[in-house]
């Protein structure tokens, strides 16, 4: 077993049950086993405790979690852990049980791998520093690849439960903003948890402050996913949150992904609110509270979202993919005495600095809930604050296969390139205080927006983003492109191809 396939960035994942064609199961209970010893050894040297180690394990909807659950617990009580499982919980409560006064545990582990099929599963850990990073990772697997045990007695396993604390503490954040004890009166909020970890929100905070919630969707967990994909970024699961939205005749829609780090809404007139509009919003909203604050993004973010953010007053740092990526920016911004608020992808991932930076779609769910009330006072709507975004006309992106089995080195000689060809096409210049692969802005001649060529962070593939203002102007583009592009044979654009024909 090569324990270093199952690292993917600052998470584990692989494949839990069969039923893919080609996907054959890695996570078994061997390897569980390893992995929950691999994170005791790693524990013990971060703490540098020895004895009474409390870790807190919970776990998403997924039809394999139960079982993975019991392999990992029992694999830690072993090493000499006391653990303590959850259940159902979402991911951004495991965090919280590590930092929660009356809670407080050395490390926990969440068992899930997000929005992937239903064969997939993993681990995500914390302790009270925040989310492990990737060398982190790469030391447990090393551990769990390895002999080594802890040599302690055994330790404890307990039945706990902390969603109930981990709501109270959303509603009181709610309730502290507001003044008032049901700031949500008057409200028709509909929730789909397209049966992940999500369903909670609705009995555990949205009702007992008052909003009514007839109308919300796949609450009940349920690890086959039989109604859509729990993704805030899925065209289908957008369209079962919209049509809530309008069969409710509702204040807000809210969709979260299958362990609730995720979160994406609708408004009431039926407007999708994720992407660069619920970053903007979000901005608008921060930007109000801290003046002046950097906001940090990925990489795909509109040009019409830096200038909104500009108007506002804000600082649009855009950097590189990935969640983490975007978090530790904005971390190393502050620690260099640059204010920034907010570090958030497109795909959902929002952090804020007042709740450790922590990426949790409920939280981000629930600063939107404090302005909905906040608007209803003083005689706005939420859809106002984002007025003035510029949306582009048209939005696209193409994923090439990397044909070669050294992707990485060829997907940067295509970037490399790209960088000098750049420098000669009339109406293309290279974009500033770029940080991640070639972002190329285009005048009005040339399409009128922008593009951006990366190399995928896991995978052998360059997604290509294109971005522009006029109708036609996606094409235009990709044209242009398609020149530079033709002369790799081992780039698969095949799809990028038929778009421009």
């Amino acid at each position: 077993m090569d324990y270093s396939k199952l690292q993917n960035g600052s998470d584990i994942r692989g494949v839990a049950l069969e039923g893919i064609e080609g996907q054959h199961v890695n996570l078994t209970e061997e390897v569980c086993g390893n992995i929950g010893r691999g994170f005791a050894l790693w524990l013990i040297q971060k703490t540098g405790k020895k004895e009474g180690l409390r870790v807190a394990v919970g776990r998403d909807s997924r039809l394999s979690g139960e079982t993975l659950c019991t392999w990992l617990c029992s694999a830690l009580v072993h090493q000499g852990i006391c653990v303590t499982d959850f259940g159902m919980a979402s991911t951004p409560a495991m965090f919280m049980s590590t930092v929660t006064e009356g809670h407080a545990y050395d490390g926990s582990i969440m068992i899930t791998a997000s929005h992937l099929p239903f064969n997939r599963n993993g681990f995500k850990f914390f302790t009270k520093d925040g989310g492990l990073e990737s060398g982190d990772i790469k030391a447990i697997l090393a551990y769990a690849a390895g002999n080594e045990t802890t040599g302690l007695p055994a330790g404890s396993l307990t039945q706990g439960a902390f969603m109930d604390t981990y709501a109270a503490i959303l509603r009181q954040k709610i309730c502290d903003a507001t003044g008032e004890e049901k700031p949500l009166e008057g409200f028709h909020i509909v929730v789909d948890a397209g049966n992940g970890a999500g369903g909670f929100y609705v009995d555990k905070v949205l009702q007992p402050l008052g909003a009514v919630t007839d109308g919300s969707r796949y609450l009940d967990p349920d690890g086959r996913f039989p109604n859509h994909i729990p993704n805030p970024e899925d065209k289908e699961a957008m369209e079962s949150i919209t049509e809530a939205v309008r069969e409710a005749g509702a204040d807000l829609g809210i969709i979260f992904d299958t362990d609730v780090d995720r979160a994406g809404a609708v408004l009431s007139d039926g407007s999708e609110l994720n992407r660069n509009r619920i970053i903007a919003m979000l901005s608008a909203i921060l930007l109000r509270e801290h003046p002046g604050t950097t906001i940090v993004t990925d990489s795909i973010t509109s040009t019409g979202l830096a200038k909104f953010i500009a108007e506002k007053g804000g600082v649009h740092h855009r950097f590189k993919r990935g969640y983490r990526n975007v978090i530790n920016e904005s971390i190393r911004l502050n620690a260099a005495g640059q204010d920034s608020q907010l570090a958030i992808e497109t795909s959902g991932h929002g952090a804020l600095k007042e709740n450790y930076f922590l990426d949790d779609g409920a939280y981000l769910v629930t600063k939107l809930l404090i302005e909905l009330a906040r608007g209803k006072k003083e005689g706005y709507r939420l859809a106002s604050l984002i007025d003035t975004l510029e949306e582009p006309a048209e939005s696209v992106e193409f994923r090439m296969n990397i044909l070669v089995e050294d992707f990485k080195t060829y997907g940067q000689e295509v970037i490399s390139a790209l960088k000098e060809y750049v420098a000669a096409q009339e109406g293309w210049s290279l974009a500033p205080s770029n940080y991640e692969g070639v972002r190329v802005d285009l005048d009005k001649d040339h399409g009128n927006g922008w593009f951006l060529l990366r190399l995928s962070l896991h995978d052998p593939l360059l997604p290509l983003n294109i971005e522009s203002n006029d109708i036609g102007g996606a094409k235009r583009i990709a044209t242009e492109l398609a020149a530079f592009i033709g002369q790799y044979d081992k780039l698969e654009a095949s799809k990028l191809l038929a778009f421009i024909h």
